[in-house]
């Protein structure tokens, strides 16, 4: 292929319809990954009995890839920028089908750990690809179309990710278990990856940024230093090293800071922009990505534990069980953004925080009245509060948090919410071993399974009703009515600050 600038306002062959078959093939990859997140979850129980996993090799199943993913998302944008946007995107797929093949036949717990690591390595290239090849391939005014339907597929994830694992798990396929539930990500990806190479036009920036390796090294060694010992402490009793890694923590994110500072002053092209927390709202912003991340984190990790294994449900009644918080995430965020935040500003993200922490104790009041006699039914009440409270906080939160961030930082700014929302999910799953795990007996008669789960649900509830108050607090420091930013800022402030430069 040959390189061509062409200027910067210029959009990619606006009447080049094969522009709709790559937002299919791209739409289609960004629903894979949203899938696999959920899919996973409801068929925890099958896994640990199947393949015999540990309770903290259960949690890396699901922590790993967050951590992985969360690790690698901006630096991952970055190289679709340097290498071409469409090289990184096909790269990323082939990579998360590969991924997927080795989840599905994993030959043991340590195997199926080990890749979901690399799955989550590879979608962190592939996820960031998906925006920044709509923004280089559609023309402005197309964009508020095809940015609604990237939101239609992001609820339908939602929906149908738990739905489909349920299904997939309880059809045992050909005697497979749970493996369906990553090798059904096989015809998909190669497809995608086939098609891709066809249909999507090259792109990249003209002035990206440079990596930075070091940057990304520090995060991750600081998140495994404090997340390793938060997931096995429990079954090693908390070993004295354990404690002194998670102290090591700090001391390495502070260094990463010194780093980051050396770097933007050096190159100005850090993994961090420091400069921009200096600015309240998004500071605070970060914090409330990180601690909701930390609460939906613990809370679908001990919800899928609580119905199949303390109620001994199975995994399809758990799945349709969560329908209704589904379809109330959906419907909230779409009255959140396009009719609420505009006339009431950020009190509509302040009820949402406080509608979830309301229905995150009507569920624990239901659980503790009618204990392994509940009931589906008895739990739509609390799952439609939680999931209205989710939704309206979880659509207009970003553009909440960058309104008052300079528009050259749009980009940067973007991928670090991102990334910290993702980090904030690891931390949570981390913690499971402690606000759930610790409240159960390594000795159990069958008998006492079910109690013991119970309690240990009621007992993390009242964990993530906490952190949603914290979350209410927090949110005092973002402004009070988000600006709007100009024409076509929605997808600049989630791919990048700078138009591509095209390739064909």
């Amino acid at each position: 292929m040959t390189s061509t600038e062409t200027s910067p306002q210029v959009p990619a062959a606006p009447a080049d319809r094969r522009r709709w078959f790559a937002l299919a093939i791209v739409m289609t990859a960004a629903f894979m990954d949203l899938v696999d997140v959920t899919i996973v979850n409801i068929a925890i129980p099958s896994i640990r009995q199947e393949a015999g996993a540990s309770w903290s090799q259960i949690q890396w199943i699901t922590a790993g890839y967050a951590l992985a993913f969360a690790a690698g998302l901006i630096t991952g944008g970055r190289l679709g920028d340097i290498h071409g946007r469409k090289r990184v995107f096909l790269v990323g797929i082939g990579g998360f089908t590969l991924a997927s093949a080795l989840c599905g036949f994993a030959a043991n717990p340590e195997m199926l750990v080990a890749a979901r690591i690399l799955q989550g390595a590879m979608a962190a290239l592939m996820v960031p690809q998906v925006l920044s090849i709509v923004h280089a391939t559609f023309p402005a005014h197309e964009r508020g179309k095809v940015f609604g339907l990237f939101g239609a597929i992001v609820g339908l994830g939602a929906v149908s990710g738990p739905l489909l694992g349920a299904l997939l798990t309880e059809w045992n396929l050909f005697g497979l278990e749970w493996r369906p539930i990553f090798l059904i990500n096989l015809p998909v990806g190669i497809i995608g990856l086939i098609l891709g190479s066809r249909f999507i036009t090259e792109s990249k920036a003209p002035r990206a940024l440079k990596l930075d390796l070091a940057g990304v090294g520090l995060v991750t060694l600081g998140l495994l230093m404090l997340l390793y010992p938060l997931t096995r402490g429990r079954e090693l009793g908390w070993p004295l090293w354990g404690h002194v890694s998670m102290a090591g923590a700090l001391v390495v994110f502070a260094a990463l800071v010194a780093y980051e500072k050396r770097k933007t002053a050096r190159d100005g092209s850090p993994l961090v922009e420091l400069s921009l927390f200096k600015v309240k709202s998004f500071a605070a912003g970060i914090a409330v990505q990180t601690v909701f991340g930390i609460g939906l984190g613990v809370f679908f990790l001990v919800w899928t534990l609580y119905m199949q294994t303390g109620l001994g449900w199975s995994p399809l009644r758990a799945g349709l069980t969560g329908v209704p918080f589904s379809i109330a995430v959906s419907v909230a965020a779409g009255m959140s953004v396009q009719k609420l935040v505009p006339r009431f500003g950020r009190k509509v993200l302040q009820a949402g925080a406080l509608t979830m922490a309301a229905g995150v104790l009507l569920y624990l009041w239901e659980s503790e009245r009618y204990g392994l006699g509940i009931a589906s039914w008895q739990m739509a009440l609390p799952l439609i509060v939680m999931g209205a409270g989710m939704g309206l906080i979880f659509a207009p939160l970003t553009d909440a948090v960058l309104s008052e961030v300079p528009r050259e930082h749009a980009g940067s700014a973007s991928g670090l919410i991102n990334t910290v929302m993702q980090m904030g999910n690891a931390l949570g799953l981390g913690l499971v071993s402690v606000v759930f795990f610790g409240r159960i007996s390594e000795q159990l008669v069958p008998a006492e399974v079910g109690p013991a789960f119970v309690d240990a649900f009621q007992y993390a509830l009242v964990w993530v009703a906490a952190v949603m108050g914290a979350i209410f607090l927090l949110m005092f420091a973002l402004p009070k009515r988000p600006t709007q930013h100009v024409e076509g800022a929605e997808a600049e402030v989630r791919v990048t600050e700078r138009e591509p430069e095209l390739v064909s």
